[in-house]
């Protein structure tokens, strides 16, 4: 998992607002809609495999995926957060 010194180096490619780490709650939704092939990238492309972690951006707008300890900073690769509520799924956003 990510060291909190390396944590605190990251920030969103975007915006540059700082990431700090999602909580549990928030990765269990993300990895249900992912399991019931709802959840999407900014690029429009379903996220096929489970999050091992998200990074949030300050805004709680945009979080992006880490897979086997490595985060995907991207801009393409950034979950729009706001899609839990939108799915009518029961989801909502942490």
């Amino acid at each position: 998992m990510l060291n909190s010194e390396l944590l605190s180096l990251l920030a969103c490619p975007e915006t540059k607002q700082p990431l700090h780490l999602g909580d549990q709650k928030l990765l269990d939704q993300l990895n249900a809609a992912v399991a019931n092939g709802k959840l999407r990238n900014r690029a429009h492309c379903q996220i096929a495999n489970q999050l091992e972690a998200v990074l949030v951006r300050e805004d709680g707008q945009i979080g992006y995926p880490v897979w086997e300890g490595i985060p995907s900073l991207l801009i393409d690769e950034g979950i729009p957060l706001g899609q839990l509520e939108s799915k009518g799924n029961g989801m909502t956003q942490a």
